[in-house]
Parts: structure tokens; sequence; C-alpha cells
């Protein structure tokens, strides 16, 4: 009898993991700060998803560039990033070359349909 009772007691601790979490409270406020916009290519081009950002991006920081640590080495200006909840500056850095000739595009903010959206940097 002793031995269904300490099996009794300890049952919730082991099924403990087997629950699943409950899911999370979504909330909702009267002004919209972020909406997703899927966009699809012509053709086998990839769908991407844009963040449409109704809060404008702060002014970009002045940024002191730091000594290159070599020759094959560009400089790519600090940006601010969305959360998802607000702007966090991401800062500038030095990054090589991918092949010799590569240009480095900057990313970039751009107003688009009622707020903005972020255009990442990329290599040409």
């Amino acid at each position: 009898m002793r031995i269904h009772i300490y099996l009794l007691a300890i049952a919730p601790f082991a099924l403990a993991g087997c629950a699943d979490e409950p899911a999370p409270v979504a909330t909702t406020t009267t002004t919209e700060v972020t909406r997703e916009v899927t966009t699809t290519g012509a053709g086998v081009a990839p769908i991407t998803r844009e963040v449409l950002v109704t809060q404008a991006p702060p002014v970009v920081r002045v940024e002191t560039q730091t000594v290159s640590p070599g020759p094959t080495y560009i400089w790519t200006k600090g940006y601010w990033r969305w959360t998802g909840t607000r702007y966090q500056w991401v800062a500038g850095h030095w990054v090589e070359r991918p092949r010799p000739a590569a240009i480095w595009v900057e990313g970039h903010w751009v107003r688009r349909g009622g707020g903005w959206i972020w255009i990442a940097g990329h290599w040409q």
C-alpha cells in the first residue's frame, strides 16, 4: 500500500516535462508598429519577407573607423536594426572581401507603403 502512495506522490514530477507549455498570450495595441509583407518574384526567384516598420529609423550615428586589419578588408558602416519592438544600433566593422573585385553595397532603410523597410547590405 505504501508503494502506491509513493508512486502517486512522485507521478506529477515524472510527468512534468510531458505537458505542452502554454501558448504565449498575444496583446494588441492601437498603434501598429510593424507589418510583415511576403513578396514573390517571377520564375524561380525566392520568396522574401519584408518587415514594414511604421516608426522611422533614428539618424545614423557617426562612427570612428578603426585601422584596417589588412588590404583585403573593407569597412561596413553601422546601421539601425529593427528588433521587432525597437531600433538597436549595430556598430560598423571590417569585413574581408570575398573576391578582389567585390564591391560592398551598404544596407539602408527605404520609405515604402506607409513605413520603412530594410534593404540589407550585400556584395556585388
